[in-house]
Protein backbone atom coordinates (compact mmCIF):
# COMPACT_ATOMS: atom_id res chain seq x y z
CA UNK A 1 0.00 0.00 0.00
CA UNK A 2 1.30 3.45 -0.93
CA UNK A 3 1.93 6.04 1.76
CA UNK A 4 -0.07 9.08 0.62
CA UNK A 5 0.17 12.54 2.17
CA UNK A 6 -2.17 15.31 1.07
CA UNK A 7 -0.99 18.89 1.72
CA UNK A 8 -3.56 21.68 1.67
CA UNK A 9 -6.04 23.67 3.69
CA UNK A 10 -9.39 22.20 4.72
CA UNK A 11 -11.61 24.95 3.28
CA UNK A 12 -10.01 24.98 -0.20
CA UNK A 13 -12.37 23.67 -2.90
CA UNK A 14 -9.62 21.72 -4.69
CA UNK A 15 -8.45 20.16 -1.42
CA UNK A 16 -12.04 19.17 -0.60
CA UNK A 17 -12.36 17.53 -4.05
CA UNK A 18 -9.10 15.64 -3.51
CA UNK A 19 -10.15 14.40 -0.07
CA UNK A 20 -13.50 13.27 -1.45
CA UNK A 21 -11.84 11.46 -4.36
CA UNK A 22 -9.33 9.70 -2.09
CA UNK A 23 -12.08 8.56 0.28
CA UNK A 24 -14.34 7.39 -2.57
CA UNK A 25 -11.45 5.33 -3.92
CA UNK A 26 -10.58 3.89 -0.49
CA UNK A 27 -7.10 5.39 -0.47
CA UNK A 28 -5.70 5.97 2.99
CA UNK A 29 -3.91 9.27 3.41
CA UNK A 30 -2.50 11.64 5.97
CA UNK A 31 -3.72 15.24 5.76
CA UNK A 32 -1.19 18.02 6.35
CA UNK A 33 -2.93 21.34 6.99
CA UNK A 34 -0.69 24.23 5.93
CA UNK A 35 -2.59 26.66 8.13
CA UNK A 36 -2.22 24.55 11.28
CA UNK A 37 1.16 22.92 10.73
CA UNK A 38 2.93 25.27 8.33
CA UNK A 39 5.47 23.92 5.87
CA UNK A 40 9.16 23.29 6.34
CA UNK A 41 11.95 24.74 4.26
CA UNK A 42 13.16 21.18 3.67
CA UNK A 43 9.80 20.10 2.25
CA UNK A 44 9.73 23.08 -0.13
CA UNK A 45 13.29 22.27 -1.21
CA UNK A 46 12.28 18.65 -1.85
CA UNK A 47 9.32 19.73 -4.00
CA UNK A 48 11.52 22.21 -5.84
CA UNK A 49 13.94 19.43 -6.75
CA UNK A 50 11.04 17.27 -8.03
CA UNK A 51 8.92 19.82 -9.87
CA UNK A 52 10.51 23.28 -9.78
CA UNK A 53 9.18 26.01 -7.49
CA UNK A 54 7.18 27.74 -10.22
CA UNK A 55 4.90 24.69 -10.48
CA UNK A 56 3.66 25.02 -6.90
CA UNK A 57 3.98 28.78 -6.36
CA UNK A 58 0.47 30.14 -6.91
CA UNK A 59 0.55 33.58 -8.49
CA UNK A 60 -3.23 33.43 -8.92
CA UNK A 61 -3.85 33.26 -5.18
CA UNK A 62 -5.52 36.10 -3.30
CA UNK A 63 -2.51 36.24 -0.97
CA UNK A 64 -0.17 36.85 -3.93
CA UNK A 65 -2.43 39.52 -5.41
CA UNK A 66 -2.58 41.30 -2.05
CA UNK A 67 1.20 41.62 -1.89
CA UNK A 68 2.64 44.94 -3.00
CA UNK A 69 4.09 45.14 -6.49
CA UNK A 70 7.49 45.73 -4.90
CA UNK A 71 7.18 42.49 -2.88
CA UNK A 72 6.01 40.57 -5.95
CA UNK A 73 8.91 41.90 -8.02
CA UNK A 74 11.37 40.53 -5.45
CA UNK A 75 10.26 36.95 -6.20
CA UNK A 76 12.70 36.02 -8.93
CA UNK A 77 14.04 32.63 -7.87
CA UNK A 78 13.53 29.80 -5.40
CA UNK A 79 15.44 31.56 -2.61
CA UNK A 80 13.12 34.56 -2.71
CA UNK A 81 9.99 32.44 -3.28
CA UNK A 82 10.67 30.11 -0.35
CA UNK A 83 10.57 32.99 2.14
CA UNK A 84 7.12 34.06 0.98
CA UNK A 85 5.80 30.48 0.88
CA UNK A 86 6.93 29.85 4.46
CA UNK A 87 5.36 33.12 5.66
CA UNK A 88 2.20 32.78 3.54
CA UNK A 89 1.39 29.12 2.95
CA UNK A 90 -1.71 30.18 0.99
CA UNK A 91 0.63 30.98 -1.89
CA UNK A 92 1.44 27.27 -2.26
CA UNK A 93 -0.80 25.57 -4.82
CA UNK A 94 -3.09 22.96 -3.38
CA UNK A 95 -3.58 20.26 -2.93
CA UNK A 96 -0.20 18.64 -3.26
CA UNK A 97 -0.12 14.87 -2.93
CA UNK A 98 3.04 12.96 -2.14
CA UNK A 99 3.42 9.24 -2.79
CA UNK A 100 6.19 6.87 -3.86
CA UNK A 101 8.72 9.72 -4.08
CA UNK A 102 6.42 11.60 -6.51
CA UNK A 103 4.16 14.62 -6.17
CA UNK A 104 0.93 15.63 -7.85
CA UNK A 105 0.16 19.34 -7.80
CA UNK A 106 -3.50 20.36 -7.87
CA UNK A 107 -6.60 18.23 -8.25
CA UNK A 108 -6.07 16.35 -11.50
CA UNK A 109 -8.26 13.25 -11.42
CA UNK A 110 -6.36 11.60 -14.28
CA UNK A 111 -3.12 11.90 -12.30
CA UNK A 112 -4.80 10.58 -9.16
CA UNK A 113 -5.31 7.23 -10.92
CA UNK A 114 -1.62 6.58 -10.11
CA UNK A 115 -2.63 6.30 -6.46
CA UNK A 116 -4.77 3.20 -7.01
Amino acid sequence: MKKVTLYGIPNCDSTIKAIKWLRQNNINFVFHDYKQSGISKEKLQEWNSKAGWESFFNKRSTTWRELSTAAQNKVTDFSSAIKIMMENSSIIKRPIIEFDNEIIIGFVEKEYQKLK
